[in-house]
């Protein structure tokens, strides 16, 4: 998959579903960096998740990240 990728701060009380590696072309510092793109949490009695895929409807196109996206939105509802 070639989604956009961010670079951000996260809090270690998420648990990560899927990371991207940076290759570096734009940032050489953070080359190699392994930064989550996906993930959930509870925050007091609710639920989050979150995703930074699907900036466009290709992105969808890959099974695994519309799986992914559907699961993320059905924990989050119950």
């Amino acid at each position: 998959m070639h989604s956009e990728q961010y670079y951000m701060h996260t809090d270690p009380g998420n648990e990560v579903l899927a990371v991207t590696v940076f290759d570096g072309s734009r940032a050489p510092w953070v080359k190699n960096t392994v930064m989550p793109v996906a993930w959930k949490r509870y925050f007091g009695n609710g639920k989050i998740f979150y995703s930074s895929l699907g900036h466009v409807a290709k992105d969808f196109d890959v099974p695994e990240a519309r799986i992914m996206m559907f699961r993320g939105m059905k924990w989050a509802m119950r």
